[in-house]
């Protein structure tokens, strides 16, 4: 015979999603008095919060104490379940201000990190435009890797993401906005800091270590097709830039980021007019459902700053 279960919880009551909205808070905060300072909220309304959240989902979610915040399993299932439950209730809001030709809500953009030191990105322009065309509209803005800002994009987590060129997906659509060159560096301390480059090539370079990105991303596929074996490996640009700068691992940054350290004397391309590569930014938008009227407006409004012709390119 078969065993009827019951559900654990029935109707969402809003109660519920003020306990899930918190429960979001300290884990994007890594902790309860984080997140007490940015929700507003006493340390012990936050714990009781999460304390009614447990007993609600009858689960334990984290642990606290003197070995610090962490989720457990259970809790890190809870949260990506409320990260798309509440991703879903924002594009509800939104579609709703899609109704009554209104812009408001929440809006929430990834960019992939370190590209306000590149002249040639204008996303601030773009804010800036956006901010004047939809005054009532929160802006979130999130900095990412790749791939979270695609899974993001897709599942509702985020409305438009700006990411490096690599791959098309059949669920995303994609506006090219800007480029940027990266360049191979070493730091001082390494042997190449100080010596003669000039003879290097593909093949010499990889008698030393290198450190990479490790996603899929243009710098992942740049150095499979070069065959550089990566000896170290980075999870964004500033990951990269310090292994560079222990002066043991030769990594790819872009130029604009490098500067400051290139003037400061800290680490110096090698051969630039070899070892590098260039790779366009993108914009890009969940393909179905149709994005939220804020969602494409922002989209216009990097379009406009980019100079980029309207029509979007399927992936």
């Amino acid at each position: 015979m078969k065993v009827k279960t019951k559900a654990v919880l029935g109707q969402l009551s809003d109660m519920d999603f003020r306990l899930l909205q918190v429960f979001r808070s300290v884990v994007d905060c890594g902790g309860m008095a984080a997140a007490g300072l940015e929700l507003n909220i006493g340390i012990s309304t936050v714990s009781r919060h999460v304390k009614d959240l447990e007993q609600r989902l009858k689960l334990t979610l984290c642990s606290r104490g003197r070995a610090g915040f962490a989720l457990t399993a259970e809790g890190e299932r809870i949260y990506e379940e409320t990260q798309r439950l509440l991703a879903s209730a924002d594009a509800f809001r939104a579609g709703v201000d899609d109704i009554h030709r209104r812009m408001g809500g929440q809006l929430h953009v990834a960019v992939f990190d370190k590209t306000a030191s590149n002249p040639a990105c204008r996303i601030s322009a773009a804010i800036a435009l956006f901010a004047e065309q939809a005054p009532e509209v929160a802006l979130n803005f999130h900095v990412a890797t790749i791939n979270m800002i695609e899974r993001g994009v897709i599942d509702g987590q985020f409305q438009v993401g700006i990411i490096p060129a690599h791959r098309s997906s059949d669920s995303l659509s994609y506006d090219t906005l800007f480029d940027e060159t990266m360049q191979l560096y070493c730091g001082a301390g390494h042997p190449l800091f100080d010596g003669d480059d000039t003879d290097l090539d593909w093949n010499s370079i990889r008698a030393y270590q290198f450190a990479g990105l490790g996603y899929h991303s243009p710098n992942m596929e740049l150095s499979q097709q070069v065959r550089l074996p990566r000896k170290a490996t980075g999870f964004d640009q500033e990951s990269i830039a310090t292994l560079i700068l222990s002066g043991r691992f030769l990594g790819f940054l872009p130029d604009h980021y490098a500067r400051g350290f290139v003037e400061d004397g800290k680490m110096r391309a090698v051969r630039p007019a070899l070892f590098h590569y260039h790779c366009d930014f993108v914009a890009i938008l969940r393909g179905s459902p149709l994005p939220s009227r804020v969602a494409q407006a922002f989209r216009q409004c990097l379009l406009a700053v980019h100079g980029v012709d309207g029509g979007a390119q399927q992936g």
